[in-house]
């Protein structure tokens, strides 16, 4: 495959993954509406513990398949790929169908740690059990068709993969929204029943997804025989070598992928008691959980998600240089990675923890606008963490140190676990979002000490720029504030037309200042010059590495 192609198929993919990550998070915005803040929680206690089961399901093993068809590709082996997806197909029906079984046998003791059953208030037990029961059946063909995706990238083909996850997304969405609607408003349903089909979306745009995969097959299976048949050599590798390979790659990817699941799962099982050992009823309990794990929780992940795909498309040349010994180029690409990160996410939480009550109110209504907005002015800024950890543990595995940024996941998730009730204990439902930062906090220090050690990477470059983006977010904040209280003063947070003015026009006058403020220093230029050109109009800073 040439370049031009190879290079068209990521930018595909890429388009497709944001696009699907968009739609994953701003369809809880019509979803909260119609299931309100115990939903949202109801939703949050099955879809947690599947998406831990799905991650050990496939322990990242569909990526390691597109890698490990790929290189044997290259050396004219099509058919030691073709036996490994063979048997990939085999492993991953088996280890969904226990995931599966796993998820559904435990169903009632995960909702009986959740929540009290004895308690009248909230959510009852029969509903929890219902919820994770439905979305544990996605668990039977979602395994399946991650590696079926993984074969075809390792042809260099992503367009099966991107389509596929695109349709995956919006028949998932489409199926939750209008099965929670038709069972609440038309049909004046239970609230457990819908949130029970909502999360068995999960399975229908699953099947969505593959129905596409298979298409594709259809279509190239002929060309795919042809190439197996026309294959140069063949290893014979024996399959437990295959999948030593595959493993030894695959696990450290698993399991940072894990980070903010794993956190969840320590909320899922202690944030309900520990709010209610503090005087709290379990309904109440349940609304903050629902505003906390899944309302503010997405709202933060939408400058997370534009600030880690901005940052991780360096990595592919950072791993160039690392295995060409090229260290001048490894810490120039280690700087622009960390620049680029922390340009986008420090305005964007900063901005979030200042707007938080006009952000909450438009987005997910007025009701719950004490509860909601309190949680997000305290979540807001630890979108930082989550946007520095995943690109520091992904640098560590361009360098080929991965197994530093599982050591980093563990302290922290332990850490988390150690803190979470004590701190919620001493500061009500905002101890969960200190104890998560600290976590985060924890896991960084140790992916941050790694780089260093591994590449020789002085921070102190890096830090003297942090501190011009922390310059200019703090005029940016200024002006924020300002403009938000004089706002107040005529719009008060009293209806959704005023709540959305009191968010627009601030997230447009912040913006405007923060980008002023950085292209006219160069920092603009300097940071994001190499992808949008006409920030290097201005004079960039001097850099020295």
């Amino acid at each position: 495959m040439s370049n031009n192609q190879l290079v068209r198929g990521t930018m595909i993919l890429t388009a497709a993954i944001f696009i699907s990550k968009t739609l994953g998070l701003l369809y809880i915005f019509p979803f909260q509406a119609i299931v309100g803040l115990d939903g949202l929680a109801l939703y949050n206690y099955g879809y947690t513990p599947y998406t831990v089961l799905l991650s050990l399901a496939t322990l990242g093993i569909p990526l390691a398949v597109s890698k490990f068809v790929s290189k044997y590709q290259a050396l004219g082996d099509f058919r030691t790929g073709q036996r490994l997806f063979h048997s990939g197909l085999l492993v991953m029906t088996v280890t969904g169908f226990f995931a599966f079984l796993l998820l559904f046998l435990l169903a009632e003791p995960i909702a009986r740690q959740v929540i009290d059953p004895n308690n009248m208030e909230g959510n009852d037990l029969a509903d929890v059990v219902f919820t994770i029961r439905m979305v544990s059946v996605a668990l039977l063909i979602v395994p399946i068709m991650s590696i079926v995706r993984g074969y075809f990238q390792g042809f260099q083909s992503m367009g099966p993969t991107a389509v596929s996850q695109v349709v995956e997304q919006l028949v998932r969405i489409v199926f939750i929204l209008t099965a929670a609607y038709l069972i609440i408003h038309i049909f004046e349903g239970e609230l457990g029943v819908a949130v029970g089909f909502a999360t068995f979306g999960a399975f229908i745009g699953a099947l969505g997804g593959l129905v596409v995969l298979f298409i594709f097959w259809w279509r190239r299976r002929n060309a795919i025989s042809v190439q197996i048949e026309q294959s140069e050599v063949d290893h014979r590798l024996p399959l437990k070598q295959m999948y030593k390979e595959l493993i030894a790659y695959a696990l450290p990817i698993s399991f940072v992928g894990l980070a903010i699941p794993m956190f969840q799962m320590v909320d899922l099982f202690t944030f309900n008691q520990a709010m209610m050992d503090i005087g709290f009823g379990q309904n109440e309990a349940e609304r903050y959980f629902g505003a906390f794990t899944s309302a503010s929780h997405k709202l933060i992940l939408i400058p997370v998600s534009v600030a880690t795909a901005m940052s991780l498309t360096i990595l592919p040349a950072l791993t160039k240089s690392y295995t060409h010994g090229d260290h001048e180029g490894l810490k120039k690409q280690v700087t622009q990675t960390f620049q680029i990160i922390l340009f986008i996410s420090v305005p964007a939480g900063i901005g979030l923890f200042l707007l938080a009550d006009p952000a909450y109110a438009t987005l997910f209504g007025l009701d719950d606008l004490e509860i909601g907005g309190d949680i997000l002015q305290y979540y807001a800024p630890v979108a930082i963490l989550f946007s520095v950890f995943p690109v520091s543990a992904a640098l560590l595995q361009g360098i080929d140190k991965q197994r530093y940024a599982v050591i980093a996941l563990t302290v922290g998730v332990l850490l988390k676990a150690l803190l979470n009730t004590l701190l919620i204990s001493w500061l009500g439902a905002t101890g969960a979002i200190f104890a998560t930062a600290i976590g985060y906090l924890a896991a960084i220090a140790i992916t941050i000490w790694a780089i260093s050690k591994y590449t020789s990477y002085n921070y102190v470059f890096l830090l003297k720029r942090s501190l011009l983006i922390v310059m200019f977010t703090f005029a940016m904040a200024v002006v924020v504030i300002l403009t938000n209280r004089l706002l107040q003063q005529w719009f008060p947070l009293e209806s959704w037309g005023n709540s959305l003015i009191s968010l627009a026009v601030p997230v447009v006058v912040g913006t405007l200042t923060y980008f002023l403020l950085t292209v006219r220093s160069g920092l603009a230029g300097d940071v994001l010059g190499h992808r949008f050109r006409f920030l290097n109009k201005k004079r960039p800073l001097q850099q020295k590495e």
